[in-house]
């Protein structure tokens, strides 16, 4: 997976899913989801195309012509519509895809197709709508990965993740409100990297974020550099708590964390959602500021207990990855599967000890 950044703050804002909000998922650590889904993906050998991504260059545009983006842009950014059988969103989700290969794959937000019995994809300057199937979902990453069938598509291309600088001038386009015709468009500017979020379904890190305004609707859809270059996935804004304002906040899953996923997901093919690690504890962040996150709860029978954990012990490290506060170690932890080996870092009374977990399967309650 790839490596992931550090971000200490964004104090009482909560992030707000840009489609829908995020159903299921447990506070803490106790992380990871298996969803059953009525849409599956037909057997396929993976896409011979592989995701483009642009080469590393000299020079850098950072000014935009927003115009002439949209008309690169916009024939690779497609609607997507979902009927949702059950659950608190019954009735239908709708958001933003882009086309990634040639041969039809589209990548979106995992929330705007979760529980999804039927998936649709309208193309630019289409008015009927194309059925898809999906490849696969990672509901801790926020990303699916859907098809639909012919090839010869507009593909966009990613951006090389080294390249993106803060201060750059970017453009969100989507969907947004699921209004008819074209794709709306904001302009922005990419304000921090590598931030990291609270969601209802865990957390996000490694993220973009950007003063670009993203509405319901944007969800998956394109965060674009002023060489048409993809350098994020939409997919969540912010807003501020009673005390707290938060304007034109938004984020981006950025394309070095996109990619492996995936990848991920193209190489199951079946259409199902991945395991994310469990290890079973409860955290609360420090009160004093310093690094690692509390064990506030270690839950019976779990890899944290199998392991050794106690209440009150601060992680500060898993494998060779620093752990700054809570949603770090979520993050981490969600990033691996089940049956991995960790390493976990912890202080107990002022000592420092390594413990080792085998990761499990989220249980069902």
């Amino acid at each position: 997976m790839p490596s992931r950044r550090k971000w200490r703050s964004l104090v009482a804002v909560l992030a707000l899913v840009a489609a829908v909000a995020w159903t299921a998922g447990l506070v803490g650590v106790l992380v990871g989801s298996q969803l059953d889904r009525d849409v599956a993906a037909p057997p396929r050998e993976p896409s011979e195309r592989p995701i483009d991504v642009a080469a590393p260059r000299d020079v850098i545009e950072r000014r935009i012509d927003v115009a002439a983006l949209v008309d690169r842009i916009g024939p690779s950014v497609v609607t997507i519509s979902a009927d949702i059988d059950e659950g608190p969103r019954r009735g239908g989700s709708v958001g933003t895809g882009m086309i990634i290969t040639d041969d039809g794959e589209i990548v979106t937000n995992s929330h705007v197709v979760e529980g999804a019995s039927a998936i649709r994809v309208r193309l630019a300057g289409e008015t009927e709508p194309r059925a898809a199937t999906l490849i696969g979902a990672d509901p801790g990453n926020d990303i699916a990965l859907l098809r639909i069938a012919g090839d010869g598509y507009p593909a966009v291309t990613f951006a090389d993740p080294n390249s993106v600088r803060i201060g750059d001038e970017v453009v969100a386009i989507g969907f947004a409100l699921d209004l008819d015709g074209a794709p709306s468009v904001t302009r922005g500017i990419v304000s921090a990297l590598g931030r990291t979020i609270s969601t209802a379904g865990g957390a996000l890190d490694g993220l973009v974020q950007t003063d670009a305004a993203i509405s319901s609707g944007n969800s998956g859809g394109p965060l674009v550099n002023a060489n048409g270059e993809v350098v994020g996935i939409n997919t969540a804004v912010a807003r501020g708590s009673a005390t707290t304002a938060a304007s034109n906040i938004s984020f981006a899953i950025s394309t070095g964390s996109a990619i492996p996923v995936i990848e991920s997901l193209r190489s199951h093919s079946d259409g199902t959602t991945r395991d994310e690690g469990f290890l079973g504890v409860g955290l609360e962040n420090r009160s004093d500021g310093g690094q690692g996150t509390i064990v506030s709860e270690v839950r019976s029978d779990s890899p944290a207990a199998a392991a050794g954990l106690q209440l009150g012990d601060i992680v500060v490290a898993i494998d060779d990855a620093e752990i700054t506060g809570t949603l770090s170690l979520v993050a981490t932890i969600r990033d691996r599967s089940p049956g991995d080996t960790i390493t976990i870092s912890v202080v107990r009374n002022g000592e420092l000890l390594v413990l080792e977990a085998v990761l499990d399967i989220r249980p069902d309650s």
